[in-house]
C-alpha cells in the first residue's frame, strides 16, 4: 500500500504542492508580440510613434486616477437636495 493513500494529510499536502507547480508553469515572462499576420493599432493623433506592446500595458496617470481625500469614515446625517422631488403621477 502506498504512503499516500494511508495519510490524508500528507496526501492533502501533496496535492497542494502538485497543483502549486502545475500553476508555477502557467506563467508567461516573455515580451508580447502580436498574433501572427496581426497588428499593433495605429499610433494615437498627434503621436509620432506607434507605441509597443509593453508601452500599451501601463495605464497613463490619468486613466486611473487615485481616490479623493474626503473618503466618509462613518455615517453622517444628508443635507436636503432641492432636487429630490417625488413623481408626478
Amino acid at each position: 500500500m502506498s504512503h499516500l493513500t494511508t495519510r490524508p494529510a500528507l496526501r492533502a499536502v501533496a496535492l497542494v504542492l502538485l497543483g502549486s507547480l502545475v500553476l508555477a508553469g502557467c506563467g508567461n515572462r516573455r515580451s508580447l508580440k502580436p498574433e501572427p499576420g496581426k497588428d499593433l493599432p495605429i499610433a494615437p493623433y498627434g503621436r509620432g510613434d506607434r507605441p509597443s506592446a509593453d508601452n500599451l500595458l501601463h495605464a497613463p496617470v490619468e486613466a486611473k486616477p487615485e481616490r479623493s481625500i474626503d473618503v466618509r469614515t462613518r455615517s453622517e446625517e444628508r443635507a436636503d437636495d432641492p432636487f429630490d422631488l417625488p413623481p408626478e403621477n
